[in-house]
């Protein structure tokens, strides 16, 4: 005998799908503000995995040097040897360390006083935005900080976008610039397409978000191929597995990082007009391989502007001389002063 479903038994069975379906509407009518609220859980959730990440990576690479303030912003510095002062002056998206790890700081201490410098925004030193960073304005605060720790008169090495801040220096504080040696630099505001994505994250508001959220996960993804092209033709020295790359992840690197590169070619629009002034000892080196900078645009040419300017070509490198030939950088360091004494 078939047993009827008793009343309870029908309501429990009907119960169930009404609730499916009134949640599946719900869902529909919130789905906006669902969106929304998964999206903005994951831009906290992936800011707070990033300053987190800072933080371990601040704890790894703690400060190795001293610091200055100067206008006060902060700046983090090595301080090297005894002798002839020579500043060592990074490029983009590194710190001080750069020089450190490629073996020419230690190089260049054996017969110099060698202070190498974190510049505005890299490293630990500060890079206050009420200022616009251009190389003229960080080449004034090295100058004041170099006079702030008893340094009257240096040789300036600048790297890559370095070199911009060294030139700035010798134009704008000749006093303090003995000589100059210029590594991989980019002279000359030619056209650059590379710098229109990495400036991205400089941009007000929009820029901010893409630093503190996706912007170090961009940097980790992309870093290895920008590495390989640094260092092309030549393979990528081994010395580099020792440079700190989580501290130059940071959300506020990759900041001050990206606000360079959106300087770059107005700032050298504006430096290049001046190379002529320049009547110090100066030695430019270029890879013949330089991938990033081609050295037929910028290095052959500053030669020609600058009157006591030498150029040394260093065959089958690229961009990062300092850790292919780092006897030659510390050559040119003993050259250059010489001529300037």
């Amino acid at each position: 005998m078939t047993q009827k479903p008793n009343r309870k038994s029908r309501v429990a069975s009907t119960a169930a799908p009404r609730r499916e379906s009134a949640w599946r509407e719900w869902i529909v009518q919130n789905r906006g503000w669902l969106a929304t609220g998964a999206g903005t859980a994951a831009i906290v959730g992936t800011a707070l995995y990033n300053r987190a990440s800072a933080q371990r990576a601040e704890r790894q690479t703690p400060p190795a040097g001293k610091f200055v303030e100067v206008d006060g912003v902060r700046l983090h510095y090595l301080d090297r040897g005894e002798g002839a002062v020579v500043v060592l002056l990074h490029g983009d998206g590194v710190m001080l360390q750069d020089f450190e790890v490629s073996g020419v700081l230690s190089l260049a201490a054996e017969q110099h006083r060698v202070i190498a410098f974190d510049r505005p925004g890299y490293g630990y030193s500060e890079r206050p935005r009420s200022t616009v960073w251009t190389p003229a304005a960080q080449a004034e605060l090295i100058a004041k900080a170099l006079i702030a720790i008893g340094v009257d008169r240096a040789v300036v090495v600048g790297h890559s976008w370095g070199t911009l801040v060294a030139l700035s220096m010798a134009l704008d504080h000749p006093g303090v610039v003995s000589a100059l040696v210029l590594l991989s630099g980019y002279y000359y505001g030619t056209a650059r397409p590379d710098v229109i994505s990495g400036s991205v994250p400089a941009i007000p508001l929009v820029g901010d978000l893409l630093t503190y959220t996706v912007g170090p996960l961009l940097g980790v993804l992309s870093g290895s191929i920008g590495v390989r092209a640094s260092f092309a033709p030549a393979p990528v020295s081994p010395k580099f597995a020792d440079f700190p790359k989580a501290l130059a992840l940071r959300p506020s690197q990759i900041h001050a990082s990206s606000a360079d590169a959106a300087l770059m070619v107005p700032s050298a629009l504006a430096v290049s007009r001046r190379y002529g002034e320049l009547t110090l000892p100066v030695i430019i080196m270029a890879g013949r391989g330089d991938l990033i900078v081609h050295i037929d645009k910028h290095a052959e040419r500053l030669v020609g502007d600058i009157k006591e300017a030498e150029l040394r070509i260093v065959p089958d490198q690229g961009h990062m001389l300092h850790y292919a030939v780092p006897e030659q950088v510390v050559a040119a360091i003993g050259d250059v002063e010489a001529r300037a004494r």
